[in-house]
């Protein structure tokens, strides 16, 4: 079989698979807090018998690009953005720690602080709860004060912190479900240093312009392989064709 048909083939499949990637970028373009990702590949000669004249394409590895999406003023008490690196921490349904950069908060039936999609916050001392019929505010350190919709309200308390994380971005990896976890498993340590901005939200780092080229570039990328693939089984067929004629 024509040798070209691998090469054609590997770069077609890798190809395909960066298409997704990006794809999936852009339909998370409105995504609060969304990271997008991105498919590093590195050609690899096959070597064997001969000169090394071909060449396969293979996924080194999907990238998460960690820059800062654009801030949105909401003026929304329960909506905070990490200010610069760092993490909100939220715990899992099995108890474990994750980190998320969308901070569209609610407060659920039990009374607990969570995120728009259920993951409970998680603040220095566990899940925070706030009282019913309270006010709340959260400061630019991620104290969350509440102060009473009935009686006095000049009469705030604290009800936590929230925990905020700064772990290396080489330690974290991406889950399914989109949320960040450390490598090894293990909750990070709470960064005290770090930062909120109240009444505003973290759009997603995708750059729709960018990802719209790289998917037209990708596709006419795509095309090109098939019809590499394409030519070697016209190649294969004339010489059939010539075979027969000889025999």
């Amino acid at each position: 079989m024509d040798r070209l048909i691998y090469t054609a083939m590997t770069g077609a499949k890798h190809v395909f698979m960066q298409q997704a990637g990006t794809a999936n970028n852009l339909a998370n373009a409105s995504t609060v807090g969304f990271k997008a990702q991105e498919h590093r590949f590195r050609a690899v000669p096959l070597l064997g018998e001969g000169m090394p004249t071909r060449a396969f394409v293979v996924d080194a590895s999907v990238a998460d690009v960690f820059d800062a999406g654009p801030s949105m003023f909401t003026g929304r008490n329960l909506d905070v953005a990490v200010q610069g690196r760092g993490w909100l921490a939220l715990q899992l349904p099995d108890g474990s720690e994750a980190y998320s950069r969308a901070g569209s908060l609610e407060v659920n039936v039990n009374s607990l602080l969570q995120t728009r999609a259920g993951y409970t916050v998680l603040g220095d001392g566990g899940p925070i709860n706030i009282p019913p019929d309270n006010t709340i505010e959260i400061a630019s350190d991620g104290t969350i004060s509440v102060v009473p919709t009935f009686g006095a309200r000049n009469n705030a308390s604290v009800v936590g912190r929230l925990k905020l994380v700064n772990p290396p971005e080489t330690d974290l990896v991406r889950g399914a479900d989109g949320l960040f976890r450390l490598r090894d498993g293990q909750p990070a340590t709470a960064d005290q240093t770090l930062r909120v901005a109240p009444g505003t939200l973290e759009g997603s780092n995708v750059n729709v312009s960018d990802a719209m080229v790289n998917l037209i570039s990708l596709s006419r990328q795509f095309e090109m392989q098939i019809k590499m693939l394409q030519t070697a089984d016209t190649n294969a067929q004339r010489a059939d064709q010539l075979l027969s004629l000889n025999s």
